[in-house]
């Protein structure tokens, strides 16, 4: 849910904001159309590393995390769990659940399925509705900010600063009970839309921290080094180019980015080089000598020990788990 303290501490830049969600990949893999009737417990989020989002048609129904945290989303309520992991939906706080793939589901269209766990006997109005998917959430060089999010992301506290959130939960809610010619593919979309409209507000309310990677973001000065960097990867930067473009001098420049991020420029450089490498080796397939050249690298061997060093396994090991990752998902979907 979004952190209203955090809109009392600076926020960074708006432009700089919309240069680095340029990268933000929020794929939507599957989705579900599901109609329950108390008692039911649906549990989620067994691939771990995707994001998983949920919106209430018809409610009300509890969200359980895995440490048994309750959150009551009424009609009309969406959240996103950026970072996936074990969760449930659930008529009554204590119920145990099971898991929402083991359920019959019939197909409605590409990747959306319908997912029916209801009494037969129970009136339509007595029947919760919820639209779910589970998505790939990628910010490539901008890992940092996963980390940072919270668990649990909730839209109904940016409907007053963000107005043209509102038609488009009532259109997700219409859609859903109505079933109109189509209705599956729009509920796909809006869903994606929204889930992007939780992270960016979160982003553009301050991140609710401010110390480290995102006081890196908040000073106008490092902000523009950081978005320097991302914007050329792999440019042989070197440490007196990096404080030219903060204005100051190697000295202070260098203690001012290790004082905020708690790491130092080139290390911070090598970092963000080796989780785009983790996201186009493993998840775009790219080849390794390929995404080697592109970040800058003279040869595959000197790619291989950096990229060792700061993910702790060699490349290749990308794309033997790349392989399993995949048929892992075509058996499961």
């Amino acid at each position: 849910m979004i952190d209203r303290k955090s809109e009392k501490h600076s926020l960074p830049d708006p432009d700089l904001i919309s240069e680095l969600l340029m990268g933000m990949r929020l794929v939507g893999l599957d989705y579900r159309r599901i109609e329950a009737t108390a008692p039911f417990g649906l549990g989620f989020g067994e691939v771990e590393g995707r994001a998983q989002f949920h919106f209430v048609a018809r409610g009300p129904v509890y969200l359980r995390t895995v440490a048994g945290t309750l959150h009551t989303m009424k009609t009309g309520d969406a959240v996103l769990l950026p970072r996936g992991g074990a969760h449930s939906l659930v008529s009554s706080p204590a119920l145990p659940c099971q898991n929402i793939r083991s359920l019959d589901a019939a197909p409605l269209c590409n990747s959306v399925t319908n997912v029916t766990a209801c009494d037969p006997g129970m009136p339509n109005d007595q029947r919760v509705l919820v639209f779910s998917g589970c998505m790939e959430f990628d910010l490539g060089g901008l890992h940092p900010l996963v980390g940072l999010m919270p668990e649990v992301m909730f839209v109904d506290t940016l409907i007053t600063r963000y107005p043209e959130l509102l038609p488009m939960l009532e259109a997700m809610e219409r859609e859903t009970r109505q079933e109109r010619a189509g209705f599956a593919g729009i509920l796909a979309r809006l869903a994606d839309v929204v889930a992007a409209f939780i992270v960016r507000a979160w982003v553009e309310c301050g991140c609710g921290d401010s110390s480290g990677w995102i006081a890196a973001l908040r000073d106008p000065r490092l902000g523009r080094v950081i978005l320097a960097i991302h914007n050329n990867p792999g440019h042989d930067w070197s440490l007196a180019e990096l404080a030219s473009q903060m204005g100051a001098s190697r000295s202070v420049f260098a203690e001012r980015f290790l004082e905020v991020t708690g790491i130092t420029p080139l290390r911070y450089l090598t970092e963000l080089r080796m989780r785009l490498a983790s996201q186009w080796i493993g998840k775009e397939h790219m080849p390794i000598e390929t995404a080697a050249i592109k970040l800058g690298y003279g040869s595959q061997a000197a790619f291989s020990r950096a990229f060792k060093r700061i993910i702790g396994h060699p490349p290749g090991s990308l794309t033997a788990r790349g392989t399993i990752e995949r048929l892992t998902s075509a058996q499961i979907s």
